[in-house]
Parts: structure tokens; C-alpha cells; sequence
């Protein structure tokens, strides 16, 4: 499935669900994930790259991508990082955090170095990377000042964080990493999430007691 979100100007963002599955830690679960293709009628980058390539390509449709932006390295997120990347001609970017869990899926393929702070220059916009670990040590979201727009990962979801009850996460880490770099972002920022619908930083930042007390 995709869909088109036009934004002022002529940034425009391409909305791909994928299906797959979700493996970590010896269990299996079915998943739908969220792609996002960010830029202009000329050039793009994606936001993860979960199960199949196709869709991901439809959407790209001929532009020069600049990078493939990976949110985490869960191996949802990462399934055809290496296919696209030979396809589109295009980097992959991961936070050296989940190093281990690329291995965990692409044990002998490369990728640059993401970093917290990192700027991403398409459709005469910014993408600025954020770290924020918790559910996973390189979580990264990608925030658009100018079009008031958070590709937010695994990192918030609309009703509260992702999940930190797996290797490597950390309910209080993920806490820590909203409440100081995502929650401070203005009320009107459109968060996009890595599963399921989209959300508002106006419309998440009253609960952050809420999910402290309940524990996720």
C-alpha cells in the first residue's frame, strides 16, 4: 500500500506500508511497517526499508536517492537495505549503537555511519537526525523543522513508546530520550511512526506520567 502526503512547496512525502516479519530474540511476529519517502519531484531519501523492495522502488519512481536513512537495525526495519541500495545507487546510514543487530541480519554488508546531529539536505529542506536509544542503542528519529514533521522509528508511537521488554532496550532509556529530545519539539509536529498511524507531539506530550507509571 502507498499513499502521497503533499507538504508546502514541493516537498511531498510517499507513505509505504510493507509486511513481514519481526524476528528477534527467538520469537517471530507478523508486522506491518511504515516507509517514508521524503523530497521533491527529482531527488529523495527513504526512511527504512522493511520486507520488500518493490513498493519502496514504485514510490522512489526514477528519483536520485540520497540515502537510505535506517531508523534502527531490528531486521523489519533493515530487510532490503542492501537491495535498494544496489537498485537506487543510494548510502545506507545506521547508528553505529545497533551494529550488533545489523549483524544479526547482514552480517557481511557495510554502511555508513549515522550520528546524532547528522543533517540530511532534500527538497530544499532539512532532515536532522536524532538519536534517541531506548528501543535500541541507535535508534534515530529524522525531524523536519520546516515542514514540522518527526520520523520517529520505533522511538514514540501514537499512546506512548516503543517497546523496550527485548535485547538491548531500556524502558527508562527510552523515557529519558522523549522526553528530552522529542517531547520539547513544537505541539504541532506531525510524528510519523514506524508502525501504525501517525501521531502529534501536542497529542503525546500530556501522558508521559501515564506511561512512567504504567512501565511501557
Amino acid at each position: 500500500m502507498s499513499s502521497q502526503i503533499k507538504k508546502q512547496g514541493d516537498l511531498r512525502i510517499d507513505h509505504v506500508v510493507t509486511s513481514g516479519i519481526f524476528a528477534l530474540d527467538g520469537g517471530e511476529w507478523e508486522v506491518d511497517n511504515n516507509i517514508w519517502v521524503i523530497g521533491d519531484d527529482s531527488e529523495c531519501v527513504i526512511v527504512d526499508a522493511a520486507h520488500n523492495a518493490e513498493p519502496i522502488i514504485d514510490a522512489v519512481g526514477g528519483r536520485k536517492v540520497l540515502g537510505i536513512l535506517c531508523s534502527h537495525g531490528h531486521n523489519d526495519h533493515i530487510t532490503v537495505a542492501p537491495q535498494l541500495r544496489e537498485q537506487l545507487d543510494a548510502p545506507i546510514f545506521l547508528h553505529p549503537g545497533d551494529q550488533m543487530l545489523w549483524e544479526q541480519t547482514w552480517k557481511d554488508v557495510d554502511h555508513q555511519e549515522l550520528k546524532h546531529g547528522d543533517r540530511f539536505k532534500v527538497a530544499g529542506t532539512e532532515l536532522v537526525t536524532i538519536n534517541t536509544p531506548g528501543h535500541s542503542p541507535g535508534s534515530c528519529c529524522f525531524y523536519a523543522p520546516e515542514a514540522a514533521e518527526l520520523f520517529s522509528g520505533d522511538t514514540l508511537f501514537s499512546g506512548g513508546p516503543g517497546a523496550t521488554g527485548r535485547s538491548y532496550s531500556d524502558f527508562d532509556t527510552i523515557i529519558d530520550s522523549i522526553r528530552d529530545n522529542l517531547l520539547t519539539l513544537p505541539e504541532e509536529t506531525i510524528v510519523r511512526t514506524g508502525h501504525g498511524d501517525h501521531t502529534t507531539i501536542g497529542r503525546e506530550a500530556p501522558h508521559l506520567e501515564e506511561w512512567i507509571k504504567r512501565g511501557y
